[in-house]
């Protein structure tokens, strides 16, 4: 019998059967790739960061910020170091050894590239510290394509909520409280707001007829 294709001819990989099936398989990865499932990864180191590939870095964040610490030689000393941030990608790499960078890669997310500091500290570990252009996420890797942690998980520092003014600490709270609901099959602070107002909207008109109506 004919094949129908969808748009009436065949894609060009099935004339070759081993072209149609790399092909297939390539798309499947493509779809494991693009999985937006915050509840995969590995879990947080204890500054809700984790380590990059074969140790070359550890990175740690808290909502606005993100810290990035990198080995180098015992003895090193900053005027050795090169650190190349943009919004977007970080390079850290010896001067000596330019072409061998310890970190070179696209960031998870942008930043405030601006306002980067960093520091050689005990002379044996560089330590960068930039702020994120958003600051009300969690990132779930420093470097796109390294290993990634699960955000579920991430712990934030309960004393540092005060720190934020009034309507970010609510956002946060909000955030953190809906995350907590989720995993516990609780209805979310809005599903609550609404039984909330419709329980209130009831009881103001006891002539109404709310048998239909739905509560939690």
């Amino acid at each position: 019998g004919s094949t129908a294709w969808p748009d009436g001819k065949p894609p060009p990989a099935a004339v070759d059967d081993g072209a149609g099936d790399g092909a297939a398989a390539d798309a499947d990865d493509a779809d494991d790739d693009d999985d937006d499932d915050e509840s995969k990864g590995a879990t947080p180191n204890v500054g809700n960061g984790g380590d990059g590939p074969d140790g070359a870095y550890v990175w740690t964040q808290k909502l606005d910020e993100v810290e990035v610490r990198v080995p180098v030689p015992d003895g090193t000393r900053g005027k050795q170091v090169d650190v190349e941030l943009t919004k977007s990608h970080l390079r850290v790499a010896l001067k000596a050894q330019r072409d061998a960078p310890l970190v070179d890669g696209e960031l998870y997310a942008d930043v405030q590239h601006a306002d980067v500091i960093w520091t050689v500290e005990d002379r044996c570990t560089v330590v960068i510290t930039v702020a994120k252009a958003n600051q009300m996420e969690w990132w779930r890797s420093l470097i796109k394509g390294h290993a990634e942690i699960n955000t579920q998980k991430v712990a934030p520092e309960n004393s540092k909520l005060s720190d934020l003014d009034g309507d970010t600490r609510q956002t946060v709270e909000k955030m953190m409280y809906d995350t907590r609901a989720k995993q516990l099959g609780l209805p979310t602070s809005e599903e609550r707001e609404k039984q909330e107002m419709l329980k209130k909207f009831m009881a103001q008109h006891p002539e109404m007829d709310f048998s239909q109506a739905k509560i939690g």
